[in-house]
């Protein structure tokens, strides 16, 4: 299942994703990663959430997250919830290539049995028609 979370700056997508990771943290029975770009969130998410900063390992385009993703959920089959801020900093800005980024993260999901959810910054009257086919957008 895919969640993501539109507005524009400032509208409190990161506010819902912390929110987000401590209910996951308390309803889940595996593991909660949480992924952001920077440090910013070391303090907000809470200690039994596995925080990692993207920039770390030079993830960069949507391709480098989707593979970056692919091998979270191929070496920990534990992980129920991955949240990841600031999506479109971390793939770029191209919203045709943020759905077929979605796409394959769709099959992924649906074969790790795996919620994410990311943070977009920009209005989701701007989103191509199929991203709505593909992921809950809030």
């Amino acid at each position: 299942m895919i969640t993501l979370l539109t507005g524009k700056k400032g509208s409190g997508k990161t506010k819902k994703l912390i929110d987000l990771a401590h209910e996951a943290v308390e309803s889940s029975k595996g593991n909660v990663v949480c992924i952001e770009k920077g440090d910013t969130l070391t303090y907000d998410v809470d200690h039994k959430a596995r925080l990692v900063n993207i920039e770390s390992y030079k993830i960069v385009g949507f391709e480098g997250l989707y593979g970056f993703l692919s091998g979270l959920c191929a070496g920990n089959y534990d992980i129920t919830d991955i949240l990841v801020d600031s999506t479109l900093k971390i793939g770029g800005n191209d919203l045709n290539a943020l759905q077929t980024f979605l796409d394959k993260v769709k099959t992924l999901t649906d074969e790790a049995n795996v919620k994410i959810t990311f943070s977009v910054s920009a209005n989701s009257a701007d989103f191509p028609e199929a991203i709505f086919e593909i992921a809950d957008v809030k």
